[in-house]
C-alpha cells in the first residue's frame, strides 16, 4: 500500500518535511507502522543495496527541495516553527548523507539497532485484534525471508568493499539469533492468532523462523571469518560521524569530543562522592558497590514476571497522577502508557516504543528479563522514571499530541538521541529534585543510573578514540594510567562503577562498541536540558513557571545539541 496521489508542490518547510515522511513510509513501511499511519500495509523495507540507494536518493532530493523552498520564500525563517524545522531537517539529512557516503549503511550490524532487529520488532507494534489484523501480520511475516536476504546482500557488498563489523558484534548477534530460534520467535508470535488463518500464519512463521536460521548461519559461518581482525574501536573519523548522528552536533570540531571526555570523567567523580554518602545510609560502612550488592540480596524485590510488569505499570500510573496538574499539564491520550515484557533475545537494557501519531496505540515500556524471575526494585524505580513517566513517554506522547501544529518530521523521524535521551535522564533528575527518591535504596539506584551514563561518556569516547586513562584513575585500571582505553579495561572500569549484573554490563559494552556515539547522548543531552532550564529561569526570574516551561519544552518537537539549549532558554 503506497501513496496514491502526488503531493502538491511544497511552499513551506513543514510541507517539505511532511512530504519526506510520506516518502520514507513508501520506502520503509516499518516507519509507517511505528507512526500508525498505514495499518493495512503488509510490506517490509528493502534493506538490500538497491533499497539503500533509493533511501539516499530521497535524502538528496529532499535537501534540494528544502533549498528551493527557502530561496523562494525567504520570510519563512521568521516563523520559529519553520526555522526550527528547517535547521532540523537540514542537519538530520546531512548527517544521514554523510553516514551513507562513508559506507556505514553496508555494515549496519549491532546487538540493538539493525534491520534484523527492526524487522522482528515491527510485529510487536502491529494491531492484532481482528482477523483482518492477523491477515496483515501473516502477509508481512511471509516477506521476512526476502527482507533478510536483501540485508544479507548488503552485508556481502560491505564485505566486498572491506566494510566489516568487528567479530565481537557478529558473535553477539549470532547468539541473539540463537535465542530467537530457541522459541522459535515467529512461531510463538502467531500462536494466539485466529483458527481461520492458522495455516497461513503457521506457514509464514515457519518461513520467517527459517530465514532467521539462514541469516544466523551466514553470519556465523561466512561473515564472521571474513571479519576476523576487524578492530572493535572505530577510530576518530567514524566516531565523529556517528556522534553527529546521535547528538545533532559536530562534536569533533574544536576539541568537543575531548571536552566531553574530560567532563564525563568529572561527572563520574562527582557522582561517586554522592554514591558514597547514600551507600552509608543503606549499609553502614559499605562502599557503593557493596551496598548495591546487599540490596540485590536483601532489598525489596518482586517475584514473578507478570508481577513485576504490574508493579512497573503501577509506578508509571502513580507518577502520572502525582505530576499531572503540578509539574505537567497532560492531555487524556498522553496519560495512556503500558508496561510490557520484552521478548527473548533482546538486548539487556529496558527500552520504550513510542505511540502512534494518533495515539491510538499507546507508548510502551519494555523490560528484558534475561531469564530472571526475581527482580530487585532498587534500580528499577529511577529506570522507569526514565523509560516511562516523566521520561520518554511524556516527551514522545506529547510530540504525537502536538504533531498537528508542527511537522510530522519534527515529532517522529527527526528525533535526535541527545534530545530524547537527554530529556529522559533529566526526568530522572527532576524526580530526585521533586523528592520522589528520598528512600536511600531508590536514590542509590538513581545515582547508579547517573553513574552509568557518566561512565558511558568516558569509555565510549575513550575506547573509540583510544584516549589515555586519566592520571587519577583508581581500582582495576589504576595500573594502566596514561594507556589507551581498550574494551577489556573499559569492562573492568564499568564493572567497578556500575551496580548492574555482569550479563547486563557485557551486553552494554558490546552495544557501545557497535553503536558508537549513542552512549554519550544521554549525559550530553541532559547537560543541554539543564543549561536551557537554568538560562530560562535566570531570564524570567520570579516569573519562571516550571510547569509552563516543561510543557513548552515538550511541545516544540525535536532539536539537536546545536540548537537545544538556546531554544530552551527562550521559553
Amino acid at each position: 500500500m503506497t501513496s496514491s496521489a502526488p503531493s502538491p508542490t511544497p511552499t513551506t518547510v513543514r510541507q517539505v518535511a511532511d512530504r519526506y515522511v510520506d516518502a520514507v513510509c513508501d520506502l520503509d513501511p516499518i516507519v509507517a507502522t511505528s507512526l500508525g499511519t498505514r495499518p493495512g500495509d503488509d510490506r517490509l523495507p528493502d534493506p538490500s543495496p538497491a533499497g539503500i540507494e533509493a533511501d539516499v536518493a530521497l535524502v538528496r532530493t529532499t535537501l534540494a527541495e528544502l533549498d528551493r523552498v527557502l530561496a523562494e520564500n525567504p520570510g519563512l525563517g521568521d516563523d520559529p516553527v519553520e526555522r526550527r524545522c528547517a535547521r532540523l531537517l537540514r542537519e538530520r539529512l546531512g548527517a544521514e548523507l554523510a553516514t551513507h557516503e562513508a559506507g556505514e549503511n553496508y555494515r549496519a550490524l549491532s546487538n540493538l539497532f539493525s534491520p534484523l532487529h527492526s524487522i522482528r520488532q515491527v510485529f510487536s507494534l502491529m494491531p492484532a485484534e481482528t482477523e483482518d489484523d492477523w491477515g496483515v501480520i501473516a502477509r508481512r511475516m511471509a516477506r521476512v525471508p526476502e527482507a533478510y536476504r536483501g540485508y544479507r546482500a548488503t552485508l556481502e557488498e560491505g564485505a566486498r568493499r572491506g566494510l566489516l563489523v568487528a567479530p565481537r558484534q557478529v558473535s553477539t548477534v549470532v547468539g541473539q539469533l540463537g535465542e530467537w530460534l530457541a522459541g522459535p520467535y515467529f512461531a510463538g508470535f502467531v500462536a494466539p492468532g485466529p483458527d481461520a488463518l492458522r495455516g497461513e500464519l503457521d506457514a509464514a512463521a515457519r518461513a520467517a523462523d527459517g530465514a532467521v536460521g539462514e541469516i544466523r548461519d551466514f553470519l556465523r559461518d561466512v561473515y564472521l571469518p571474513q571479519a576476523d581482525g576487524t578492530p572493535d574501536a572505530v577510530g576518530r573519523e567514524r566516531y565523529a560521524l556517528a556522534a553527529r548522528r546521535w547528538n545533532g552536533s559536530n562534536l569533533a570540531e574544536g576539541g568537543g569530543l575531548e571536552e566531553a571526555y574530560r567532563w564525563g570523567w568529572a561527572e563520574h567523580q562527582r557522582i561517586l562522592a554522592e554514591q558514597r554518602i547514600e551507600a552509608e545510609k543503606v549499609l553502614a560502612g559499605a562502599t557503593p558497590m557493596e551496598a548495591m550488592r546487599w540490596l540485590d540480596e536483601n532489598g525489596p524485590a518482586v517475584d514473578g514476571v507478570e508481577k513485576v510488569r504490574e508493579r512497573l505499570q503501577a509506578m508509571m500510573d502513580e507518577a502520572m497522577d502525582a505530576l499531572d496538574g503540578t509539574h505537567f499539564d497532560l492531555a487524556g491520550p498522553v496519560r495512556r502508557v503500558e508496561a510490557m515484557i520484552a521478548p527473548p533475545g533482546s538486548a539487556a537494557a529496558p527500552y520504550y516504543t513510542r505511540p502512534s501519531q494518533d495515539l491510538s496505540r499507546p507508548g510502551r515500556t519494555w523490560l528484558p528479563t534475561l531469564g530472571r524471575t526475581r527482580f530487585s526494585l532498587w534500580d528499577l524505580v529511577s529506570t522507569w522514571y526514565h523509560e516511562g513517566v516523566p521520561g520518554h513517554h511524556l516527551q514522545l506522547a506529547q510530540w504525537a499530541y502536538v504533531s498537528g501544529s508542527l511537522s510530522s518530521y519534527q515529532t517522529s523521524l527527526g528525533s535526535v538521541g541527545a534530545n530524547v535521551e537527554g530529556w529522559a535522564l533529566y526526568a530522572e533528575r527532576l524526580m530526585d529534585e521533586l523528592g520522589f527518591l528520598t528512600d536511600p535504596a531508590a536514590r542509590l539506584g538513581y545515582l547508579d543510573a547517573q553513574q552509568m551514563r557518566a561512565v558511558r561518556v568516558v569509555i565510549d569516547i575513550g575506547m573509540h578514540l583510544e584516549l589515555p586513562i586519566p592520571d587519577d584513575a583508581d581500582g582495576g585500571v589504576a595500573a594502566h594510567r596514561g594507556e589507551p582505553w581498550t574494551p577489556e579495561l573499559a569492562r573492568v572500569f564499568f564493572g567497578e562503577n556500575c551496580g548492574r549484573d555482569p550479563a547486563f554490563l557485557d551486553s552494554e559494552l558490546v552495544r557501545y562498541l557497535g553503536i558508537p556515539g549513542q552512549a554519550i547522548s544521554y549525559k550530553l543531552g541532559e547537560r543541554a536540558w539543564l543549561a536551557g532550564r537554568d538560562a530560562a529561569r535566570q531570564a524570567r526570574g520570579a516569573d519562571f513557571d516550571l510547569k509552563a516551561w516543561h510543557m513548552a519544552a515538550l511541545s516544540q518537537g525535536s532539536l539537536g545539541l546545536d540548537d537545544l539549549t538556546a531554544e530552551l532558554a527562550q521559553l
